[in-house]
């Protein structure tokens, strides 16, 4: 029988796994950042009306340019955009794949600060771009002359951002982020895929897009609409950036279904958007009630919680830390300490296993001793305090 090592694959993806998280059959799944809110009945019949329209000109091609969804895409976003600044795709990882095939690939370079958003190097990867990996502080922060310096020395053809940051839900700081701009020489694409669900005061990469022609700001709709399952994704830039990706988009990438159901959604957005502030809310239960667990925990910005499997073992003999405005967590170090000590709890994967066993699908996302929780609806988080109250 044949397998992947006998044909003739790229060299540099031999030995790789596909991108993936379980998707198991548990009846709480927490482990990959959806919303648990199904869609109103409003919506879902907008959008079966939007899409039974389109049914009988699937003879013909859609809008190769999408041009009356990239226009209602602009108007929610805001900031004085217009369909000219906006660009959509199916999910957020393709824009940012279009963006790499635009302004990396072989012979270039693209760095991300880690723990971040581990599809960005395997998207690096699949269009032979050289990942380089930055550093950061011994608070998973990223401060402004760190990150500036990091940018100065590699000279990388794209940086990637996250803020809020996964997997650790922290924000970006707008002063690291100007640094950052004025450091880099190629491309700066900040990834804001959980943007609604930041903290009152937290500011948008939005707001710094005129006057910066080589700043990308990446959103989506999988995750405070509810639209995985539709799969779009967009950005928003200078309209000099969208017409470097339209070089390189596959043509009629977006199909007529796609853009008569996301225009639908986006037309009911406060009905969809109604349940940000509720699953916000659950993650804030979610840090409070570990932290009084004694757990190290993330402050979040986005629609997860980041924490340590090992409760009371605080080596450097701090109780968990109040996060600055940057949202700081423990650091590396103090991470490993704990990792090492935590013979009790087990490792994040003993963790992630006794959770699952209990019916609760988390996420372990490789950092050792921490797991990562989606904050769903207000039983999906009792059933997840409560398995974590059940553990050793």
């Amino acid at each position: 029988m044949t397998t992947l090592g006998d044909l003739p694959v790229r060299d540099e993806l031999r030995g790789r796994s596909p991108y993936g998280a379980p998707q198991l059959d548990v009846p709480v799944r927490l482990n990959t950042n959806e919303n648990s809110h199904p869609l109103p009945d409003e919506v879902v019949e907008a959008i079966a009306t939007a899409v039974r329209a389109e049914l009988a000109g699937l003879n013909r091609y859609p809008d190769r340019d999408a041009v009356a969804l990239r226009a209602d895409l602009a108007a929610y976003l805001g900031h004085g955009l217009s369909v000219a600044n906006v660009w959509a795709a199916n999910g957020s990882n393709e824009v940012q794949q279009q963006l790499l095939q635009a302004f990396a690939g072989p012979g270039r370079t693209a760095l991300g600060f880690v723990p971040a958003y581990s599809m960005h190097p395997l998207l690096a990867l699949g269009v032979g771009t050289t990942w380089l990996p930055g550093v950061r502080g011994d608070d998973f922060d990223l401060t402004p002359g760190h990150a500036a310096a990091q940018v100065r020395e590699r000279r990388p053809d794209v940086v990637f951002v996250c803020s809020p940051n996964n997997p650790t839900g922290t924000a970006l700081r707008p002063d690291t982020l100007t640094a950052i701009l004025d450091a880099a020489p190629g491309m700066v694409v900040v990834d804001e895929a959980y943007a609604e669900f930041a903290r009152p005061g937290t500011s948008s990469a939005l707001a710094l897009l005129p006057g910066r022609p080589r700043l990308v700001v990446t959103r989506t709709m999988s995750k405070a609409f509810g639209f995985a399952g539709g799969r779009l994704g967009y950005l928003a830039a200078d309209p000099a950036v969208v017409d470097a990706v339209q070089l390189v988009r596959l043509p009629y990438h977006l199909s007529a279904l796609t853009q008569a159901a996301a225009r639908a959604a986006l037309a009911h957005r406060d009905a969809l958007l109604a349940g940000v502030d509720s699953i916000k809310a659950e993650r804030d239960r979610i840090v409070v009630a570990l932290r009084e667990r004694g757990h190290m925990v993330a402050d979040s910005d986005a629609n997860f919680v980041l924490f340590h499997v090992a409760p009371g073992r605080h080596a450097v003999g701090r109780a968990a830390p109040a996060a600055d405005d940057a949202g700081h967590v423990v650091s590396p170090a103090d991470a490993a300490a704990l990792t090492a000590s935590a013979t009790d709890a087990g490792d994040q994967a003993a963790v992630w296993r006794a959770l699952l066993d209990r019916g609760v699908l988390v996420r372990d996302v490789g950092l050792p001793g921490w797991l990562r929780v989606t904050a769903g609806t207000a039983a999906e988080t009792d059933a997840f305090l409560t398995a974590i109250e059940e553990l050793p």
